[in-house]
């Protein structure tokens, strides 16, 4: 133990060397405490981040982590594979000229007759005129007859179409009624049927293995493999009206954007990988009530620059990078205030932050006022907004400024915060349009039907049968958003699609489609 001198007998020059030393000593203690100070803010700082994390991660509910295929994926992939065969046949027949199709070898399909016990309609198709061009008046010979099986909600039925022979008795010709087109030429399902099967894959999520368990118990014996050749066919047939509304919503200034994953089979493997499906939609402010969907490989941004081509508006997104680009060619950014309010949210449920209670607060003033002019027209809205609004959202901005520098970077709150302020300009650019809205919540109700379907669907066999779905529940989901039932909304257009012109194609899209046009069904 070092022995302490003694004061009285020190000189003044051993004095001051003893004050330098001491004082020496301290600022070095002072440096270490500092230094351990500073350490301690940053541990704290860590720890609360990866709490905040780890509370974040709790809230998840994570899906199977296995790829591997089991029993029921494979009946999944089975249909898959034969929706895809039965379009890329259908689009071979759209593709060849009238003499290749009279060239086409005629096969006679072998189908299971009709339950007997099935109630039936017949359905009488006879010339307008019986008489010959010769003169001679014709006589009925016979007759060819037909069944298709129908389906209204609840109940099979069974069309019985008779097609009667007229000859005539002088020059021996011979005179038929045309047979009726079809979606599928020769088939026996009904356009009500087809939506049926479209309805329940698409808008019910329930695929097909479990369909043709459905048909079974109702005494009809329908192979998967049969309805997947149907949702196929009709797939590729419905896929120019899902364009059509593609060109009609990009005519609009104002859209939504998202995305969500969904599973898709390597090709060659048996394992999946993640594909993605954008949304795209009108806002809830626009006369317009439509969403479309594009199915893609992956996550990159090239898709959403593919999809909005030449576009120039304004667009609703989260802060995915895929859409930066677009930003610099004339695209306007419009940030989302709920992903902002988000980061708070997550922020209060981890620690009870008070800053971030604070922060929700602000935001939900900001909410309250959008409730109030949701029935405003956009003029009347964006004055409302800027009266209203507007200084609380400046107020907001001030206040997270001012907290911003009293928090530790790295923290919690301080992601929180940095995210807001760093898209500022972005998150309150709704305050000068009326027409477009503070977040982008309606998207991402529209992009739900697949979060639900994937949990029966589990992947997606092929980027084909990927942009099959996409097509289909395209067309689904905007007859919903226009207060249409999506089955009688497919079955009328299923059953005039044969005979709509291409130049008259957008008067089956769903805003413009009148149910009243189901009366010649």
């Amino acid at each position: 133990m070092t022995q302490r001198p003694d004061i009285n007998q020190l000189s003044a020059d051993q004095l001051r060397a003893l004050a330098t030393e001491l004082m020496d000593s301290l600022d070095a203690k002072d440096q270490v405490l500092g230094r351990k100070e500073r350490e301690l803010v940053r541990s704290n700082a860590i720890i609360k981040k990866l709490t905040h994390e780890v509370a974040i991660l709790k809230r998840h509910k994570y899906a199977r982590r296995s790829e591997q295929l089991d029993a029921v994926q494979g009946k999944l992939l089975d249909e898959l594979i034969d929706s895809d065969l039965a379009a890329i046949e259908a689009e071979l027949y759209q593709a060849m000229t009238e003499e290749q199709k009279a060239a086409r070898p005629k096969q006679k399909p072998k189908r299971t007759p009709l339950p007997p016990e099935l109630p039936r309609t017949l359905i009488h198709h006879e010339p307008e005129n019986i008489q010959c061009c010769c003169g001679y008046q014709l006589k009925r010979i016979g007759e060819d007859i037909s069944e298709k099986l129908d389906y209204v909600p609840g109940e099979f039925t069974v069309e019985r179409h008779i097609r009667g022979k007229w000859a005539c008795g002088k020059c021996e010709t011979l005179i038929q009624a045309p047979v009726p087109p079809q979606v599928i030429d020769k088939g026996i399902p009904t356009a009500g049927l087809l939506a049926q099967v479209l309805v329940a894959k698409y808008a019910d999520h329930l695929p097909l293995y479990r369909q043709e368990r459905i048909f079974g118990r109702a005494g009809l014996e329908i192979p998967r493999s049969t309805l997947a050749e149907w949702v196929g066919a009709c797939g590729v047939q419905l896929q120019p009206l899902a364009d059509a509304l593609r060109n009609t919503l990009l005519e609009h200034n104002v859209l939504h954007a998202d995305e969500t994953p969904v599973s898709m089979l390597a090709p060659g493997k048996k394992k999946t990988h993640k594909a993605y499906v954008w949304a795209y939609c009108t806002t809830p402010f626009s006369d317009l009530k439509a969403t479309v969907y594009d199915f893609a490989p992956s996550r990159a941004g090239e898709h959403a620059r593919i999809f909005l081509g030449d576009w120039q508006g304004k667009l609703v997104c989260d802060d995915y990078a895929g859409y930066k680009a677009g930003f610099g060619n004339g695209i306007i950014e419009i940030g989302c205030m709920a992903h902002a309010r988000r980061k708070f949210y997550d922020l209060h449920e981890a620690n009870k932050s008070e800053l971030a209670a604070k922060a929700l607060e602000y935001i939900g003033g900001l909410y309250e006022i959008e409730r109030e002019t949701k029935d405003l027209p956009p003029d009347k809205r964006r004055e409302f907004r800027q009266t209203r609004a507007k200084p609380l959202a400046d107020a907001l901005h001030q206040w997270m400024l001012a907290h911003r520098q009293k928090v530790p970077d790295g923290s919690g709150t301080a992601k929180a915060l940095d995210y807001s302020l760093k898209r500022w300009e972005a998150l309150t650019r709704y305050l000068d349009d009326g027409a477009v809205p503070i977040d982008n919540n309606w998207v991402e109700n529209q992009i739900r039907p697949w979060a639900l379907g994937r949990s029966n669907w589990l992947f997606a066999g092929s980027l084909r049968s990927g942009q099959r779905a996409a097509a289909v529940m395209t067309l689904i989901q905007s007859a919903k958003l226009n207060g249409h039932d999506p089955y009688a909304y497919l079955k009328d257009v299923l059953t005039w699609l044969p005979t709509q012109k291409n130049n008259a194609i957008d008067e089956l899209l769903p805003h413009n489609w009148k149910p009243a046009i189901t009366s010649n069904v």
